[in-house]
């Protein structure tokens, strides 16, 4: 019971601050593209909007790095949450559908530095027999959140119309600024860590040092994410394709987020006993094998059952990413070097989506979603590749 408890006595100032961040985010989710539409905008025009946020993620990474090594994790959290707080206010006062844009993208950039910098806390003050339960925890406490936001969105919707949703989350960003303000400053476990002193290295530099990992491991990440986002679409597009409607579909998604929530104990557990291998190819290729399958799938029934399959294998993937950045990561420039790493996993979560959009343009749906299939399983060799088979324990003993 060390691992349990060892995680439950952080939950309160770290994980659920994160699971207030991550009810605020879906909360708006659903709504940002009404919202445009409401000021006037064209369904392409809201897909802008929408995409938005993940190109303000992008944008921030690599600077989310610079910025957490600079003022520290627990500043960088403080001041992403103050950035998303001000986004949302903007998001509610935008006349026109570009200032909304502007102010989605820049919930994307805190969004950014917010991920950044609680993945670098866990990666310093967890201990690294822990790590994958941690950041497997903080995984599936955002999908818990992403989960219930919706809900009370629509909620808050009742009586306050769209903007309800961003109340929603601005009043758990403010929650969670309350919270952090607990969060124990890390730069003791760095000094009782590091007998040496530590010399700060400038984003460019660590990045060159670590090219070799990045344009590897990097790249696995990168195919992870893109075949992640794609289920997210592939799930709806496929029920509007046999006639189902909304609430039917809504169902469906949510039974496969629901499986999804469950696995990502026991995924971080796997890891942390066996190794990251055991988790992220199994994963991969379950995904993989959902999605050639979906096209096969001709009822409400059997898009379930292949629905489901999904939320298995993304589940069994909760914090893998994550937690291959953090094994990867230098103890001098990690947060640099997170960034750097976590730039590649969200280009893949922005790509996959365009990817399956250019294919089912030329190849109809059913090929493209197959097309999705075969990025899975480029994820699960290049994971089996890139992902060094013993526990990064034994490598830290190693070296």
């Amino acid at each position: 019971m060390a691992g349990p408890a060892a995680l439950l006595k952080i939950a309160p100032s770290v994980y659920l601050p994160a699971l207030l961040y991550g009810i605020g985010q879906g909360a708006i989710a659903p709504v940002i593209a009404v919202s445009a539409t409401h000021l006037g905008a064209s369904p392409a025009i809201a897909g802008v909007v929408v995409a938005a946020a993940g190109l303000g993620q992008v944008i921030g990474d690599i600077p989310a790095g610079a910025l957490t090594t600079k003022i520290g994790e627990r500043r960088a959290m403080l001041g992403a949450t103050v950035l998303v707080s001000l986004a949302l206010v903007g998001c509610l006062l935008a006349l026109t559908v570009w200032m909304l844009a502007l102010a989605i993208g820049v919930t994307g950039l805190a969004g950014s530095v917010w991920g950044l910098a609680r993945q670098a806390y866990l990666s310093e003050a967890v201990p690294i027999e822990l790590r994958a339960r941690a950041l497997s925890t903080l995984g599936g406490v955002q999908r818990i959140g992403s989960f219930i936001g919706p809900f009370l969105g629509a909620l808050a919707m009742r009586f306050l119309g769209t903007d309800g949703a961003y109340w929603v989350h601005f009043v758990g960003a403010v929650l969670a600024c309350i919270v952090l303000v607990s969060l124990p400053d890390i730069e003791h476990v760095r000094r009782r860590r590091n007998s040496q002193p530590v010399v700060a290295q400038s984003t460019f530099t660590v990045i060159r040092e670590h090219l070799p990992v990045l344009r590897t491991l990097g790249v696995g990440a990168l195919l992870v994410g893109a075949v992640r986002a794609s289920r997210q679409v592939v799930i709806p597009l496929w029920a509007l394709h046999l006639g189902l409607d909304a609430q039917t579909t809504s169902i469906i998604f949510g039974l496969s987020g629901a499986v999804d929530m469950l696995l990502f104990y026991p995924a971080g557990s796997v890891m942390d006993r066996m190794g990251r291998r055991w988790v992220a190819v199994p994963s991969m290729l379950v995904l993989g094998l959902a999605h050639l399958l979906l096209p096969l799938t001709h009822s409400t029934a059997t898009l379930t059952a292949v629905a489901l399959l999904m939320g298995v294998g993304n589940g069994l993937g909760a914090g893998v990413i994550m937690t291959l950045g953090a094994d990867a990561s230098p103890a001098v420039g990690r947060a640099q070097f997170l960034g750097a790493f976590r730039l590649f996993a969200d280009t893949g979560n922005g790509s996959g989506p365009l990817l399956l959009a250019g294919a089912t343009a030329v190849l109809g749906l059913g090929p493209a979603v197959v097309v999705m299939a075969g990025v899975g399983w480029a994820a699960a060799a290049a994971m089996h590749r890139w992902i060094p088979p013993i526990w990064p324990q034994r490598q830290r003993q190693a070296q």
